[in-house]
């Protein structure tokens, strides 16, 4: 029996890998993945804290919209006092609702990153000639605020359709975080040619944990820390890369960012032993420099 595929990228086991450093000899790269999202009152999709039972749904709105209000705020201190860099994946529609804190990442430097229109749509539904629509109104807007194109994109929820990848290297987007399959970059076909799957974590990322398996703020805290040690001490046989992906309206309360800060700190402490980067930089040194040594 043939099961269906993707033909996206061929199986290849991690230990039969060409061998390869991070930049400085390092083996693990780090980044964290900080998720800006507005959503839709009243309609659209959304993350809940209770059962919705009517629209319009005020609880489960007003918890998300925490995040941009006052979470994400908090984090932004956080990052600074720990000197830790981040990449921003942005709803569009943030750059009209709360613009003080996309400008506030800018001033730090931050990679800002595509994450379509709105958390409150999926992409993957949608016909061709809307989906091609949908990036290219999120990537004209992230493009006139920020000066430059965004070089890496989210899907929403990561939902894709069988055409997401080929929109994505058509519209020049260099790297997707959809694919989850791996801890390594890996090339992924496209009709446009070779697009880069950077690791995007669906286990070390707050809303699988927090609002799918209900763990606790220490269980999240204690996840990241034994999820980075571990991977430390496998990245001596094969070069990794650890993302964090974190939602300010979860890990922006404060009981869980007191936890977020004990797990942040974890890994700061040991930036002379990894490669503590943005994933666009992760990609422009795919691209630059191990373009043939990845599978």
């Amino acid at each position: 029996m043939s099961l269906p595929g993707h033909g996206r990228y061929d199986y290849v086991p991690i230990d039969r890998r060409p061998d390869y450093d991070w930049p400085g000899g390092k083996r693990l790269a780090v980044y964290l993945g900080v998720n800006l999202e507005h959503f839709a009152f009243g309609e659209g999709a959304g993350a809940e804290l209770a059962p919705a039972v009517e629209q319009p749904d005020v609880l489960n709105y007003a918890w998300r919209d925490y995040g941009n209000r006052v979470g994400a705020w908090r984090m932004l201190d956080l990052l600074d006092r720990l000197d830790l860099p981040a990449t921003v994946l942005v709803n569009s529609a943030m750059y009209d609702y709360a613009p003080a804190l996309l400008e506030a990442h800018r001033r730090r430097g931050d990679e800002i990153a595509g994450h379509g229109r709105t958390n409150a749509e999926r992409q993957g539904p949608l016909p061709e000639p809307e989906e091609r629509a949908l990036i290219e109104e999120a990537t004209d807007i992230l493009t006139g605020a920020e000066g430059v194109a965004p070089e890496g994109w989210l899907s929403p929820w990561i939902s894709e359709s069988h055409v997401t990848p080929d929109l994505l290297a058509e519209a020049g987007y260099r790297y997707t975080l959809n694919w989850c399959m791996d801890d390594q970059p890996v090339w992924i076909r496209t009709r446009a040619g070779r697009l880069l799957s950077l690791p995007y974590p669906q286990e070390v990322n707050d809303i699988p944990a927090i609002v799918a398996r209900k763990d606790g703020a220490r269980d999240f805290a204690e996840m990241i820390i034994d999820n980075f040690d571990e991977m430390l001490e496998q990245s001596v046989a094969q070069p990794l890369v650890m993302g964090i992906a974190l939602h300010p309206y979860l890990v922006g309360q404060p009981y869980r960012l007191r936890h977020l800060r004990r797990a942040l700190a974890h890994v700061a402490a040991r930036r002379d032993d990894i490669w503590l980067t943005r994933a666009g930089e992760i990609s422009r040194y795919c691209h630059e420099t191990l373009a043939d040594r990845l599978v």
